[in-house]
Formats: C-alpha cells, sequence, structure tokens
C-alpha cells in the first residue's frame, strides 16, 4: 500500500498525540480515525471491539486493503519512541515484500512525515507533484512502515516495492505468536534517519496508521491494535 492511501490526510491536524482506542466504546471507528483505502482497492471490515474488557482496533481483510489513520502535528524529536502492542490471526502464506504482487501483511503500523518537497530529489518532487494532484495536497512525502511478516526475519528492512519513499521494517514474521499480543517499542526518528541519512533532517510526524492488506494475494487475515502512544527517548527496545 503505498503513500497515495493516504491521501485523506488533507484534513487539517493539529493534534500531538494519537487518541487512545481504549478510552472509546466498542463499535464504528470515531474521530479523529478515519478508514484509509487505496486507489482501487477493497475496503476491509475496521471496528473498535472488546477485548478483555479494553477497546481495541480490529482490522479484518479479505482480498482488502486498507488502515485506520489520524493525522498528527508531532515532534519526533520530543517524543521519538512509538509504542503499541499488536496480534494477529494468522500470517499471509504467499505474500512476498520484494514484489508489488506480493506486498501483503497480516499487520502494519505507517508513521507518516511531512518532508518539505523542496529537500527531495528532483524525480521525487515530480512523482510526489503528479500525486499530489491526484490525492491532495497533504499527502505525506516519507513514511515508515513496521510489519508482522510471513518470511523475513525481525529487524529486515527494504524500500516498499511500490516507493522509495516508504521503508518497510519487519518486527514479527512468522505465526509461532499468533494469537498473542505482542508489544513493539520503535525510536522512530532512529529508524527514520536509518532509512532516509544519518544527516536528514528530521520533520513532524504528520499522522500514524494501522490495518493489513490481503489485496495482492487474495487471503485472508485479522490484525488487532492496543493503543498507539509517542514516548521520549531512552525507552525504545
Amino acid at each position: 500500500m503505498a503513500l497515495a492511501a493516504a491521501a485523506p490526510f488533507a484534513l487539517a491536524a493539529d493534534v500531538a498525540a494519537p487518541r487512545a482506542f481504549s478510552a472509546l466504546p466498542a463499535g464504528a471507528l470515531r474521530a479523529p480515525w478515519r478508514v484509509l483505502v487505496p486507489p482501487r482497492a477493497r475496503a476491509p471490515e475496521i471496528a473498535l471491539v472488546d477485548d478483555a474488557g479494553v477497546t481495541v482496533l480490529r482490522v479484518h481483510s479479505t482480498r482488502a486493503a486498507g488502515t485506520a489513520a489520524q493525522p498528527l502535528a508531532l515532534d519526533p524529536s520530543r517524543s521519538p519512541v512509538l509504542a503499541w502492542r499488536w496480534k494477529v490471526d494468522r500470517v499471509v502464506e504467499s505474500a512476498d515484500l520484494a514484489t508489488k504482487r506480493g506486498d501483503d501483511f497480516a499487520a502494519r503500523v505507517y508513521v507518516f512525515f511531512d518532508v518539505p518537497a523542496a529537500e527531495l530529489p528532483l524525480g521525487t518532487r515530480v512523482k510526489l507533484l503528479l500525486a499530489r494532484l491526484l490525492y491532495g495536497e497533504a499527502l505525506p512525502s516519507a513514511a515508515l512502515c513496521y510489519v508482522w511478516d510471513n518470511r523475513h526475519p525481525p529487524g529486515t528492512s527494504v524500500w516498499s516495492a511500490y516507493t522509495d519513499r516508504v521503508r518497510v521494517i519487519v518486527l514479527e514474521s512468522g505465526a509461532a505468536r499468533a494469537g498473542e499480543w505482542v508489544e513493539e517499542r520503535r525510536d522512530v526518528a532512529a529508524d527514520y534517519r536509518a532509512a532516509f541519512g544519518a544527516d536528514a533532517a528530521l520533520h513532524p510526524v504528520s499522522g500514524v496508521a494501522a490495518g493489513n492488506d490481503t489485496d495482492q494475494t487474495g487471503e485472508s487475515a485479522t490484525a488487532w491494535f492496543g493503543d498507539l502512544h509517542f514516548e521520549a527517548a531512552g525507552s525504545a527496545r
């Protein structure tokens, strides 16, 4: 799923923290979260559900792709650590992150960044300009995508099969831990610089998103997500 999936971020955002799912009642997804679906993709089933007395996000995809997303205006130099928990019912068996045809994951968490177009290479600026003409001025210009993969070892870090503006980072892999909650903590500032250059300017986080996709492989997968929250440095694993 490429950056075009974040086009509805054209809505203004001045919120510096994701809204906790646990603070919301079970039922339909509520503002400031909203459903994002890539162009020409089938929407997944997205809802807030009760899990052991706590409201969490549930995303079920069958030949579908999408996320629950929230626009933000957050300084990652002050709160660089993103923490959350997630679980999946299964992995996408025939997925392959190296190809567009296999670009499916049982679970994804995106962190979007607002990089000024003037700082991008000319070719990238042209592509971004064309994409923004189609999908909106606030289309993110860079992203980290943390995934639950089917085959590549945790720590694998590659460019998206669709664009070199999205860095895909494998955190969990395989079905051994399917069905159990797994805690994650990532220093998004460090991951951003590892992806886009050690000297790259650290720009504001413009949004986060959580979901999954099975539109390429035609399989089914369900993912659950607990609250996403940013923390001060010193707490990343």
